[in-house]
Order: structure tokens, then C-alpha cells, then sequence
């Protein structure tokens, strides 16, 4: 019997319940012992030793089948999330029972200094009798899963993430979803861009990789896309958008922007505090991009920022399904005693990677294959051989 501890991290995605729901049936099932880990990597980092028994279940809760019965039914996650990095802590954030503790210090990418807990984390981790570990998150949640395994945790990670951008995988839990509610939205927003006669510009999800405001542009047929892997020139993309405006019956565009999109010789616009990985928050480059629009072309705009809502509610069948047999392979490289793997899609086929190689490098929009740089819209013509996402 193994006692077998789940996390979820990063931000909530569809299809994170029902995944965690398979992998607790299947466990029940085999006889082993399996614990929900609250709240991500915060789940380690504010567990106490000291504490009593009764205070420990804000972190850690013993699951099974009566608790996750329904628990498929909904999006996000009832283990719930958080960005927390225990490799990288602020002083500002370490917990009270942890303050005098002695740690590694070091500066992260944005030159803070922050302290190393992972040996505290072991200890957790020890104490709870934890012999495997499943962490369900993205690039960012992963790579402290990828440092648990060479700290010798027994790990099987399982991607997730709307922006699909988590390197090895052409697909990760959340995507499918998100996309669907994007074209959704799209469509909608036409019956007022049309009825106004005006320019909708909606901004999408996509820090890194601009896959979700292409893929969504593409299906949905909107006039133009900006991705975060090409700066734009926005008097260009002015001239374009009045061009399809004049060509459409109804006198209305509509184009799509990644969060992580910048205009040429500009910045990726941020705000806020630096969370554990260094990332500050995104948004608000597509009302930037609406009020220049507005200005070169005076045109009135429609600015929609979908943000959650293309994360938020049930996930859809592509997603049940995916996050389901993502369940199943995690749990088969367990009762084999393969760790240190991720469960992946590649060109179509479940398979297993080893989990360093989400730190070799980051996944991007091939632009050569899918963009076309110089009208700033999607450019897919060679479908043969490729992936069902494209990536």
C-alpha cells in the first residue's frame, strides 16, 4: 500500500476535479492510501509540525471515493490553488512557525532576495508518510515538482494549463476549454460590434505563448490576431483593421490579443507584485491597443478583456476525457514505479516524459508554420503530419 499525496498549483483550470477524482478512485481501488494537498506547494511550506492535529486539515485532507463522488461536475479545483514557490520565499511571506529557521538565500529572476524551505518541505512531506507525490500544474508549479524529484520524491507530474504552453506536451488540461469559451464569446461579441458598426478588440490569456489567441482567431474567423511572439506596429495594424472594417457588409473588425502581446520597441505590459516565479500580472495591452486604434483611425471601440471568464465553469468533453485518462496514466507509471515522469501527448499518442524536460526550454507558436507576420492573422496551410492542436 502507498500513501499517495495530490496537489494542484497555478491558476484553476476545467478538468482539474475530475482528473483528481480518477486518480482517487483508481488509487481506493489498488488499496492505497491518497491525500488532497491544499492549496498547492503553500500545502508544504505552511504545514506545521508543531501544530495540533485538529489545525492540519486547512493544508491536508484524506480523500476517497465518497469525497470526490460529484466533485467531476464542476470547473476549478476543491483542492484549491495558490503561485506559491517554496524554493523562492519572500521574508514578507515566510510563516510565522518558520521565521527562525536557517535557510539557503539566493536573489530570483527579479533580483529579490528570498530564502530555500525545501528542506522543511522534506520534512513535511516525511512526516505525512507521503511516499508519492502528484503535482497537477503548469510549467511554473512543475519545476518544484521537477526539484522534489531530484530530491529523491517519488513524483508523476500532470500537466495543466490554458495557455498549453507547458514544454513536452502538445496538450495540457484547461486548453480545450478555453479556447471553446473564447470562440464562444468571439461570436457573441459580433452581434454588437455589428449592430454598433464598430472595432471589437478582445484581449485573451497568453503570457508566453500566444497559442490561445491564435487557435481561438483561427476558429472563430476574426479579422486579425496578436500573439505574444510577434511585436506588432500598430500603424500597420490600424491600416489592416479599417481595411477589414470597409470589407465587411455589417462595417465591423474584430481582432484577438494575447495578454503577453507588446508593441514594436515596446514592453509586455505588467502590474503588481512579483509572484513566487517571478511573474508579475498581465493584462491591458488590448485596451492599450484600443485606445491607439481609436486615435489613428477614430473609430469607436469595443474593448473585452475575457480573462477567468475563459477558465472559469464545467470543463467541456475534450477536457473531461484528456484529464481523465491523464488520471489513468499517472496512476499506471505509479503501480509500475516509473517516477519522475510526466504524463504527455505527443503528435497525437499518450506517452510519459521524463519531467526535466519541461525545464529545457518553452513552448511557443511555431509562427513560421501558423503566423503570418506581415497581416498579423493566423496562416495554417500544412495540416498533414502535424498534431490535433497544431502544436
Amino acid at each position: 500500500m502507498l500513501r499517495i499525496g495530490v496537489l494542484t498549483g497555478g491558476g484553476d483550470v476545467p478538468g482539474l476535479n475530475p482528473c483528481i477524482k480518477q486518480i482517487v478512485y483508481r488509487a481506493q481501488d489498488a488499496g492505497h492510501e491518497i491525500f488532497g494537498l491544499r492549496r498547492g506547494w503553500a500545502s508544504v511550506l505552511d504545514f506545521d509540525l508543531d501544530a495540533p492535529e485538529a489545525d492540519r486539515e486547512k493544508w491536508v485532507i484524506p480523500l476517497d471515493k465518497h469525497r470526490v463522488r460529484t466533485v467531476d461536475r464542476t470547473g476549478g479545483t476543491f483542492l484549491h490553488t495558490s503561485r506559491t514557490n517554496p524554493s523562492n520565499v519572500q521574508p514578507s511571506n515566510v510563516p510565522e512557525h518558520l521565521k527562525d529557521m536557517e535557510v539557503p538565500q539566493h536573489q530570483d529572476k527579479r533580483g529579490r532576495d528570498v530564502g530555500d524551505y525545501t528542506e522543511h518541505v522534506l520534512r513535511v512531506l516525511e512526516h505525512l508518510g507521503i511516499d508519492v507525490l502528484i503535482p497537477i500544474g503548469g510549467d511554473d508549479t512543475l519545476s518544484y515538482g521537477e526539484r522534489m524529484h531530484r530530491e529523491g520524491v517519488k513524483v508523476v507530474a500532470i500537466p495543466k494549463t490554458m495557455d498549453n504552453d507547458v514544454y513536452g506536451t502538445d496538450y495540457c488540461i484547461g486548453f480545450s476549454t478555453a479556447v471553446t469559451r473564447s470562440v464562444d464569446f468571439i461570436h457573441n461579441l459580433r452581434t454588437s460590434a455589428g449592430s454598433h458598426e464598430r472595432i471589437a478588440v478582445v484581449e485573451l490569456f497568453g503570457r508566453n505563448s500566444g497559442e490561445t489567441s491564435l487557435i481561438a482567431a483561427y476558429l472563430a474567423g476574426v479579422d486579425r490576431a496578436l500573439i505574444s511572439e510577434v511585436p506588432f506596429n500598430m500603424h500597420q495594424l490600424a491600416e489592416l483593421i479599417m481595411h477589414d472594417k470597409a470589407f465587411n457588409p455589417s462595417n465591423y473588425a474584430m481582432l484577438t490579443v494575447s495578454e503577453g502581446a507588446r508593441l514594436e520597441e515596446g514592453e509586455i505590459i505588467e502590474s503588481g507584485e512579483a509572484d513566487a516565479y517571478g511573474h508579475k500580472k498581465l493584462g491591458g495591452i488590448g485596451a492599450v491597443v484600443g485606445e491607439q486604434l481609436k486615435k489613428l483611425t477614430d473609430e469607436n471601440i469595443i474593448y473585452q478583456q475575457v480573462a477567468y471568464l475563459m477558465r472559469s465553469g464545467a470543463p467541456d468533453s475534450l477536457d473531461l476525457m484528456v484529464a481523465a485518462n491523464y488520471a489513468q496514466m499517472a496512476m499506471s507509471l505509479v503501480e509500475q514505479g516509473r517516477f519522475g515522469r510526466m504524463v504527455a501527448l505527443q503528435r497525437g499518442l499518450y506517452t510519459d516524459i521524463n519531467v526535466s524536460t519541461i525545464m529545457q526550454s518553452i513552448k511557443r507558436v511555431n509562427v513560421a508554420e501558423l503566423y503570418d507576420v506581415s497581416q498579423y492573422r493566423p496562416k495554417v496551410r500544412h495540416v498533414f503530419g502535424m498534431p490535433m492542436f497544431l502544436m
